[in-house]
């Protein structure tokens, strides 16, 4: 029997400090009619003093309890970040320590950039295999603030800080649909690494680029939109599902205006894509997770309705993953 995905808990974290339109118009060329206009977006969360650890663990604590998950079941961790404050150790060895988890756990990070969560939730599953008796806690952890230029008003309202986490597990729910891609993107949306240790055998010593966000808006929206409605078609093709099957579609909460485009461009409902990038702001790789959360949680998610989970980010990647809540 081939078992499906099936989420057990989910949680989420935003650090307390949060910013306003307005309080961004004060620092920047903009207003809160052009922000909520453009991205639909009101306000976002960023950390002060917290790291990227601390919303993880909040994330994955909550998720765990929801769960009803002891330390000891769980297998694997797989964290979704690209802001953590360490090469090494990993978020995820970081956090299994914080949560008391077992020293045999398998940890590890990954980073797809926004759609970090969906490539460590379908790699969380094949490492699961056949164990029905371990859960995975996959988690998307992002300090975005750190690598945000405050000085580009074009892409520094668009960002948040938080996590949000999953306890997963294999069940015979259902099957569980996965599509991915990944083309070049550097200059549409990249990020350098700002490491500055230059090797003193090399003749060529290239100065080091602050480690700040770089988007080229309109070729992302663009990109979003085909990636993000052609992956879902494929994701649902491979169970003869249509676009209009599927009860709920947790997006990458990236601009409210890529979520209407491509929910017309599948002739679907706007309604069936939950949206809260309104309080959050694109939290990368912590969106969906964020947003699974916030669903959940709210009392519209019920068990029995298919979901698809799907998003874009830097690499460029896109995924798609549909499954039975």
């Amino acid at each position: 029997m081939q078992y499906g995905l099936k989420i057990l808990g989910t949680g989420g974290y935003v650090p307390p400090l949060t910013v306003s339109n307005e309080e961004f118009a004060a620092i920047a060329d903009t207003s809160d009619e052009w922000i909520r206009s453009r991205t639909g977006i009101g306000e976002r969360h960023f950390a002060d003093g917290e790291s990227s650890l601390d919303l993880a663990a909040q994330a994955a604590h909550r998720a765990m309890d929801d769960a009803g998950a002891a330390p000891e079941q769980i297998g694997v961790v797989v964290c979704a970040t690209a802001t953590h404050e360490y090469l090494f150790p990993s978020l995820a060895c970081r956090v299994a320590q914080a949560l008391g988890l077992p020293e045999q756990v398998l940890a590890f990070d990954l980073n797809a950039a926004c759609s970090g969560f969906l490539f460590a939730l379908h790699t969380a599953q094949c490492l699961l295999g056949e164990r029905r008796d371990a859960y995975a806690l996959v988690i998307g952890s992002e300090v975005l603030s750190r690598i945000t230029d405050f000085e580009d008003r074009s892409t520094c309202i668009l960002f948040g800080d938080g996590a949000g986490a999953v306890v997963a597990g294999l069940g015979d729910g259902g099957p569980t649909l996965f599509d991915s891609g990944a083309i070049g993107g550097t200059q549409v949306l990249s990020c350098p690494s700002g490491l500055t240790a230059r090797n003193p055998f090399a003749s060529v010593q290239e100065l080091p680029q602050r480690p700040r966000i770089h988007m080229d808006g309109r070729e992302v929206f663009r990109f979003a939109v085909d990636s993000v409605s052609a992956s879902i078609t494929r994701t649902l093709a491979q169970g003869g599902l249509a676009p209009g099957d599927v009860d709920w579609y947790v997006c990458h909460q990236a601009n409210q205006r890529i979520l209407k485009a491509v929910a017309k461009r599948l002739d679907i409902p706007l309604e069936r894509f939950f949206c809260n990038i309104g309080h959050r702001g694109n939290t990368s790789a912590a969106s969906i997770p964020l947003a699974l959360d916030e669903l959940h949680r709210s009392g519209l998610l019920r068990r029995g309705q298919r979901v698809v989970l799907s998003g874009f980010g830097g690499g460029l990647t896109y995924g798609s993953l549909y499954f039975i809540w």
